[in-house]
């Protein structure tokens, strides 16, 4: 699923490193949405369904009561869990991290090795991470209120246990980003566009050479986003979110109904949302009920994640 999300494994010299959980830290941020304990129906078997990805079938679900972030975790946020713990991310670690060819200037862009295979406007830029979103030229402080980014699933689950909270799962994702509607494409009904407009902020212009005015990461809340039925914003587009589960294409014929979970390491672990890169043209997972996945240690600028509890 490169087209989407890079994965570490596309990167020939790419290593495996296991982020190390730091101590807890003050509780959850404040923001956060309280989902009462429920049904839905969960999945999609329509047209555009991606049936390598598993959407369907459709079935009804049920969830006990949970909280979930209003928002994804922001740059500002995640900066106060490295300050109390020092945290070092797998990005840095590693001494790089994907970013979209556009955002990376031309003259870097020269020196810079194309590894991801198919998609050449991923590129694996050193010194790229959390704190310098486009590499050593940009930094963190200029956009504190934006949905941090290249950060693995690994730096999620640690900036979780810090702040006494978790990844939702999958199932707790979807129903709380379809914000009590079912059976619709989008948390605010079928249609993406409003007056020639997407109602999120998904890649508008022809991919991936002529964007459109705007096209980068939004800040938090954005002026696209409008919160859905439940208080959630920016569920789709924007940036990517991982969940708690492990990723397989047979989800839905594997994991029970009830509270779904797919503990069983596949390797590879869930993401929603889609991002700011995607376009119908060659990745429609935008959607509330599409899936796409990625290994717990990679990272890329349009890859973050909300917390639940």
């Amino acid at each position: 699923m490169a087209c989407c999300v890079p994965t570490r494994q596309d990167q020939a010299s790419a290593a495996t490193v296991l982020a190390t959980m730091p101590g807890a830290g003050p509780g959850p941020p404040t923001n956060l949405r309280r989902i009462r304990g429920c049904t839905f129906m969960m999945g999609n078997e329509g047209a555009d369904a991606v049936p390598a990805d598993g959407e369907g079938p459709v079935r009804r679900v049920l969830l006990d009561s949970f909280s979930i972030g209003a928002t994804t975790v922001t740059n500002r946020e995640f900066n106060d869990f490295v300050r109390a713990t020092r945290y070092v991310t797998d990005a840095e670690r590693l001494g790089s991290s994907f970013v979209f060819y556009l955002q990376v200037p031309i003259e870097r862009r020269k020196h810079v090795r194309r590894a991801v295979k198919d998609t050449p406007w991923w590129l694996p830029l050193a010194d790229a991470s959390w704190q310098r979103p486009e590499g050593p030229e940009s930094h963190v402080y200029e956009r504190l209120d934006h949905p941090v980014v290249h950060v693995s699933w690994n730096d999620a689950q640690a900036y979780c246990g810090w702040a006494g909270a978790r990844l939702p799962t999958e199932a707790e994702w979807e129903c709380a980003a379809r914000g009590g509607r079912e059976g619709t494409r989008f948390p605010w009904g079928n249609d993406l566009m409003q007056k020639g407009v997407p109602h999120c902020n998904v890649w508008r212009g022809s991919f991936p050479n002529a964007p459109e005015e705007g096209w980068r990461p939004e800040p938090v809340p954005s002026a696209d986003g409008l919160p859905n039925g439940f208080g959630l914003i920016n569920v789709c587009g924007n940036v990517w979110e991982w969940c708690a589960d492990w990723f397989s294409p047979h989800y839905h014929r594997e994991v029970a109904a009830d509270n779904p979970l797919l503990a069983q390491p596949t390797g590879r672990r869930s993401m929603r949302g889609g991002s700011f890169l995607c376009h119908d043209s060659y990745c429609n997972r935008y959607r509330v009920a599409a899936r796409s996945s990625n290994t717990p240690e990679s990272s890329s600028s349009n890859l973050g994640f909300r917390i639940a509890k």
